[in-house]
């Protein structure tokens, strides 16, 4: 398994997914989205394996950023939350091609 964690420090979500992991005994990256972010390759893997919709963190503080999500085609959508990561869902985790956005060990799991 190749696992990389994308969050936040201060969030808790973030936070136990990597206790998960290091509970299990399994490496992982963590990149801190405040600090590095996202590359554009990676933001479109996820999106292949994540809906649009779940990678959205409807309990931003950026509530003006939201609101225009809502508006936009899904092309700008995918263009505004690229370049306004700190709308998305954390932790974002990925084994390779699998991804997850929010905290879900059940899928987690499941992973070989």
């Amino acid at each position: 398994m190749n696992i990389q964690i994308f969050g936040i420090n201060k969030d808790f979500e973030t936070k136990k997914a990597q206790r998960f992991f290091k509970e299990r005994g399994i490496k992982f990256q963590y990149i801190d989205m405040n600090e590095k972010g996202m590359a554009r390759g990676e933001f479109d893997s996820v999106l292949r394996s994540v809906p649009l919709e779940e990678m959205i963190n409807k309990n931003s503080k950026d509530k003006a950023n939201l609101a225009l999500l809502e508006y936009l085609s899904k092309s700008d959508q995918i263009e505004k939350l690229f370049e306004c990561q700190h709308l998305i869902m954390t932790p974002i985790v990925r084994n390779g091609k699998q991804a997850t956005a929010g905290y879900k060990p059940e899928v987690w799991k499941n992973w070989q």
